[in-house]
């Protein structure tokens, strides 16, 4: 068990001075000579506090494990000096005197050589006076980058004398006559933690002084040690909402935890650096972290060296600073400002002269008072670049609006009397306001960053950063072109591809717009909204843009106004901030006294009255707080380690899993199953949920995942590239992700040319698409044209000044329609036609005088005169790209997909670039390639069954954004009032989607927008469940039952009873009240689970080799077991069987699934392979089966009980293909009403909302969800 445990509070205690001879010599020689000031020299540590604080004989006395605190090698020491009978004298019980050349253990990555000269950075000295106590604070950072923090408490003590008397006693004096006045000597003692407790440490070192004043210098080892053993003993909170408080007499001193796994611990006064600095400050200050500068704090007060800095620290969270961090630096170690890489470190004011003088490239920041400056530069001085404009004008105002003095907090209370509540006031305000800095300062970071994702390619992890900077407003981009070429940059574009749902990940995605959500959702080329052309109107920062209509006809001149000396980005942002969050409630746990004198005895009685005091707290909570019931397991696990209580230690854990399974210790576990001993891991063996923990642990171990960790940044290809290169690259550029859309590319442009694109080819091919896609961004159409067309519409191409037979304009092409923009006279709009309204698209030509002019011919079914443009070179392409669009359209219409018009609209793009791109005179040729739809169309009609049109809805793809469609494995739609940001009478339904390897899409049922998109595992999932209005239960393949947070949209639970494959989850509902859920996996386990606690409520085995499904009707379970149907009570007792009647000429048939349909008694099933439908009789089974036969149908894969129908899917013939196919089958009749033939492939989920729409799910050929209209 050694090096197991967390660390404790306390890692090492340290008590720095001078040695009481050096002391007493100096005082002596001052005295004598009448010296009024001494000279400073070196302080040394005299001694040196490491747990455990017991030896190994009184753990084993107590039964508590010998290496509860890690190394039993850890003592506590004060260096020998002369042995003289003064020193013997002050050995005190416990504190061992070692040889200065002794190993002392202590934690690897603390210097105690250097620690003195930090405990003392401006210098040791002895004084005439005594001077108020003083705290400061440290970080150590080692090689690795993990860091520990010390603070430091220095005193002042009278010098005085002493000497032995014949029984042996030590007596004290003053070291004063009456001639000279008292010395007094600087101690200091420093406590070094693992963690950033800060106010906590300050508190707990308080507490000590006070205790220390009526000691005298060399009775204080005792005291320490009893504080030092203390803290010892206390262990960190893990992440979530549960404070630790210890009473350390006189203060209650608390000690706080993360907010989540992935937050930081706070500990300390996040306003400080606005009480120093103005916002503006605040600002330059981060972009000089942000970009990486060579930075040192200046302050005459130590303390707020550190503090300010840690401040800067956390507020570029989950941005990390991955260079040296020395916040404070002593007169030894100033040359360390001469380091040639960025660092960021703190000195005293009194340096500040000498570290400007010395050192070049530095920014020089004076806390006292709020200067900003830089050091000299071998160049001339180059100038801090600015925030991005928005982002810091909404972080200037919210900065504005918060309350940082806690004296006006003040003004209306009355006077407090008691400390504690003195304290407790104090701190819930300072909990408020860090709360609220917190969100401003990530607010500014997701404003700074969010379009970063716009450029990531995820499957090949490219991050485009030249296309990046073209987005940015020119004023913005030297912030980002030198922000771009950080360390911190590169680590932040590593864990957004990683897709981590960090701090940011979740304020992006709370703060996303809509247009930016449908955007994701339909995978369209970027291109400005009609709504964001208006919202541009009114923008001055747009109205400098140099290319601004520069395609267009001469619109009319608008001269900007006064406006901002630089224009911000390009994406308008948010100013709405999702969540003025309110602070999340906390509760705290209240630690037991540790008594003392320290023997094991008290030791073993602290943990007994930990464990019981946690007990008590578990017994009382409801089910329901799972959140504080969870870190209630967690404390009571780590001491029943330190207990040595291996067993109660691992059920704590396990029980992990139900509660939030996002603290579960997987390392510490690991560690505690590799060293049980074989009598724990014999008992553990008989318990099968510690069996089933250890089992997973090892197997976990055993799974080595390599994680790519690499970014690259986008580059055009040098060499030439066959196909799969190309394919590479093009994803890699973000044009288009689809693989066979990419396929046809490469055929456009290898036309008349080997398989394979040259460099300069690609790279005109690039070069085009995203010139026009940047000129796209300055399309400014006249507020009459804007009006016309829809708010989501954009101009995606734009033909050049033709002659029509409606008058001269430029051609414009949206996803919905053609419309002429007429320049002259009488400038404005026309509309030339819908798609959806084309009847025919002609390219001609035209006589004038003796040339023949290529002439688009386009006609309307509402309008009676065809549409004719003269667009003489242009008119190939446009007749191309029009018709594309029509077939789009229409195949859009017909199969109800929007998907389809995008996918057309991205054709018709890339047709433009290869255009564009290629000096070829086979260009049309080649651009006809990328004619998908249009050749659709003409040579294989998809004529789509009038039932099918008129029962179709909608579809929507689930995969959209991916490389590849994925299979919907299951659907489950929840009713409203499921999302706690929506107000519970508009509160929206949700359409959960499960793709493949444990992806997880949700829906908002109303619009139909994807809303969320997780992961749970990495297996097929096979079934979902809505268990209870918070809770949506998904069982897997990998034998895991998921549970998922519905406000959250979190998954912090985990089911792991079952041994193998989770097949089907049922909940049974009693009074509208769900109470016992009902889950079963492919060996036959069935297991009963109470809701609310998720505890087994009772399990059984059936005695089948598969079990595939179940249903609850009646107070009994329907088990399909493959060949039959058993009907078996809720603890597992066969009472009736539905068998398939067996044939001997013809092989058994396997039971695929199965509905009940109680209004009518009856079971129907499905059997592999086959396309009938079976219906039995549920009260007499033996009865033989009716047998429905349904025509052109392979197989029944699902079906879904609907009013009065039995909807069944699966896949079968349809115009000579098969298909996926949905029968509906009237339950009376025993007759097929419909037939609707939507899906490619086959049908693999159907799920019913609310009886009114039927969504069906299909195979990975096409991966989308069709929404059904029932009648």
């Amino acid at each position: 068990m050694e090096n197991v445990l967390p660390s404790a509070v306390l890692e090492i205690c340290v008590l720095v001075g001078a040695p009481r001879d050096k002391v007493k010599e100096v005082c002596q020689a001052s005295q004598k000579n009448n010296v009024k000031n001494f000279p400073s020299f070196e302080p040394e540590v005299l001694s040196v506090f490491v747990p455990p604080f017991i030896n190994k004989q009184e753990f084993q006395a107590t039964t508590i494990n010998s290496n509860a605190f890690n190394n039993t090698k850890r003592r506590s020491f004060r260096k020998k000096k002369e042995k003289s009978k003064i020193e013997s004298a002050r050995a005190l019980n416990g504190t061992q005197k070692v040889p200065e050349t002794e190993d002392i253990s202590v934690p690897k990555d603390v210097d105690l050589n250097g620690l003195p000269q930090l405990c003392f950075p401006g210098g040791f000295f002895i004084t005439r006076e005594s001077k108020a106590d003083h705290i400061h604070f440290l970080v150590f950072t080692d090689v690795f980058g993990n860091r520990t923090y010390g603070v430091v408490a220095q005193y002042y003590h009278p010098v005085q004398d002493g000497h032995i008397s014949s029984n042996g006693q030590v007596h004290w004096e003053p070291q004063q006559t009456s001639k000279a006045a008292a010395y007094f000597a600087p101690y200091a003692i420093c406590v070094i933690s693992r963690y950033p407790y800060f106010n906590a440490l300050r508190d707990c070192l308080s507490c000590l002084l006070v205790q220390l004043k009526p000691y005298k210098d060399l009775d204080v080892d005792g005291c320490i040690k009893e504080f030092a053993a203390k803290l010892s003993l206390i262990p960190s909170p893990p992440p979530g909402p549960l404070h630790l408080i210890f009473n350390m007499k006189p203060l209650q001193v608390i000690f706080p935890s993360q907010e989540d796994p992935d937050s930081p611990i706070i500990d300390l006064d996040l306003h400080l650096p606005f009480l120093c600095f103005k916002p503006e400050q605040v600002l330059q200050i981060i972009t000089c972290i942000l970009t990486e500068h060579k930075i040192v704090f200046f302050s005459s007060d130590w303390a707020l060296l550190t503090l300010v800095s840690e401040c800067f620290m956390l507020y570029l969270h989950p941005i990390q600073w991955q260079h040296t961090f020395v916040p404070i630096l002593s007169r030894q170690m100033l040359d360390f400002v001469m380091a040639p890489t960025s660092f960021l470190m703190g000195c005293h004011l009194d340096y500040f002269e000498e570290v400007s003088k010395e050192a070049d490239d530095l920014i020089l920041i004076n806390i006292d008072n709020g200067d900003i400056a830089q050091s000299k530069s071998f160049e001339d001085e180059a100038e801090i670049p600015d925030i991005p404009l928005q982002a810091a004008e909404i972080f200037i105002t919210r900065v504005e609006g918060l309350q940082l003095h806690y004296d006006l907090e003040l003004c209306h209370r009355g006077s407090c009397t008691d400390l504690g509540e003195l304290q407790l006031r104090r701190r819930s305000w300072q909990q408020k306001l860090n709360s609220e800095v917190q969100q401003i300062t990530l607010q500014l970071i997701v404003n700074i960053f969010r379009e970063v994702k716009d450029h990531l390619n995820y499957e090949h992890r490219v991050f485009n950063s030249e296309e990046f900077m073209k987005t940015r407003a020119l004023g913005d981009q030297p912030f980002y072109r030198k922000v771009l070429e950080t360390y911190m940059f590169h680590s932040f574009l590593k864990a957004r591809l990683n897709r981590r749902m960090d701090a940011f990940a979740r304020l992006e995605l709370s703060t996303q717009s809509e247009e930016d959500r449908l955007s994701s959702m339909l995978d369209s080329p970027r291109r400005p909204t009609m709504e964001k052309m208006v919202s541009k109107r009114f923008n001055p920062e747009y109205m400098i843009s140099k290319r601004m209509g520069m395609s267009l006809p001469n619109l009319q001149e608008i001269t900007p106004k006064d406006y901002p000396a630089r224009n911000a980005s390009l994406r308008r942002i948010n100013t709405n901030f999702a969540a003025r969050l309110v602070s999340k409630s906390v509760s705290t746990f209240k630690i037991p006294e540790i008594h003392f004198p320290l023997v094991g005895q008290c030791v073993h009685s602290y943990y007994i009255d930990f464990v019981n005091h946690l007990s008590r707290a578990i017994n009382i909570l409801s089910p329901e707080n799972s959140a504080l019931l969870a870190r209630y397991f967690y404390l009571r696990g780590l001491i029943g380690l330190m207990q040595g209580k291996l067993l109660n230690a691992l059920s704590d854990f396990q029980n992990l899993y139900k509660t939030d399974v996002r603290i579960f210790p997987a390392d510490l576990v690991r560690k505690v199953v590799e060293t049980l001993p074989l009598s724990d891991r014999s008992q553990a063996d008989q318990k099968p949920e510690l069996k089933r923990l250890i089992s997973q642990v090892l197997d976990k171990q055993r799974e080595i995942t390599k994680v790519d960790d690499h970014v690259k940044n986008f580059e055009l290809p040098k060499t030439h590239m066959q196909l799969d290169d190309f394919v590479k690259r093009i994803q890699e550029s973000g044009i288009v992700r689809d693989i066979d859309t990419i396929h046809r590319l490469f055929d456009a442009l290898t036309v008349g040319h080997q398989k394979q694109i040259d460099p300069e080819t690609f790279k005109d091919f690039y070069n085009y698409w995203k010139e026009t896609e940047s000129e796209a961004q300055d399309v400014n159409l006249p507020p009459a044209v804007i009006a016309r067309l829809d708010k989501n519409e954009c101009v995606y191409k734009l033909s050049a000044s033709v002659k029509t037979n409606k008058g001269v304009g430029k051609i414009a092409m949206t996803q919905k329609r053609l419309f002429l923009l007429i320049e002259g006279g009488r400038s404005g709009y026309e509309e030339i036609a819908t798609f959806r309204d084309i009847e025919e698209v002609k390219s001609t030509t035209v006589a004038f005088l003796l040339l023949r002019i290529p002439t688009l011919k386009i006609k309307a079914v509402s309008k009676k005169e065809v549409f004719e443009a003269n667009l003489k070179s242009e008119c190939d392409l446009w007749h191309l790209m029009v018709k594309e669009m029509w077939a789009g359209k229409k195949m859009a219409d017909d199969h109800k997909d929007p998907q389809y018009i995008q996918q057309a609209l991205t054709n018709v793009l890339l047709m433009d670039a290869v255009v564009g791109a290629l000096q070829s005179s086979k260009i049309i040729y080649a651009a006809s390639k990328l004619s998908y739809f249009d050749k659709m169309k003409n040579e294989v009609p998809m004529m789509v069954p009038k039932t099918t049109a008129e029962t179709l809805k909608h579809k929507i793809n689930p995969s959209a954004g991916e490389t590849f469609p994925q299979s919907v494995e299951f659907l489950l739609y929840t009713p409203g009032q499921l999302d706690a940001a929506e107000k519970h009478g508009e509160a929206h339904p949700k359409l959960w989607c499960a793709l493949d390897e444990g992806k997880v899409a949700v829906f908002d049922a109303s619009t139909w927008s994807k809303q969320h998109c997780f992961k749970v595992g990495s297996s097929k999932l096979k079934c979902m469940v809505m268990a209870e209005q918070s809770q949506v239960w998904i069982g897997s393949q990998d034998s895991v039952i998921y549970i998922i947070n519905t406000y959250s949209m979190s998954c912090n639970k985990q089911l792991n009873d079952h041994r193998s494959e989770v097949t089907d989850i049922i909940v049974q509902t009693r009074d509208s009240v769900s109470s016992e859920a009902y889950s079963c996996s492919v060996d036959g386990t069935v297991i009963a689970w109470n809701v609310s606690t998720l505890k087994v409520n009772h399990r059984f085995q059936l005695p089948c080799e598969t079990l595939t499904s179940i249903r609850f009707h009646n107070n009994r379970l329907w088990c399909c077991i493959g060949s039959c149907i058993l009907a078996v009570t809720t603890n597992g007792i066969v009472r009736q069987k539905v068998k398939m009647e067996e044939s001997p000429r013809d092989p058994p048939l396997s039971l695929l699934c199965f509905q009940l349909f109680p209004e009518r008694d009856q079971v129907w099933a499905s059997c592999s392979g086959s396309p009938d439908l079976y219906i039995w009789n549920m009260i007499d089974p033996s009865t033989p089966a009716q047998k429905i036969s349904l025509q052109d149908c392979a197989e029944i894969i699902c079906m879904m009980k609907v009013k009065n129908q039995m909807w069944v899917g699966g896949r079968g013939l349809s115009q000579g293909k098969i298909k996926g196919k949905i029968f509906v089958v009237d339950a009376e009749k025993k007759t097929v009403e419909k037939e609707l033939v939507g899906h490619i492939d086959t049908v693999k989920a159907l799920c019913s909302a609310e009886d009114r729409y039927v969504l069906s799910g299909s195979g990975k050929e096409e991966g989308k969800i069709a929404i059904w209209k029932v009648e």
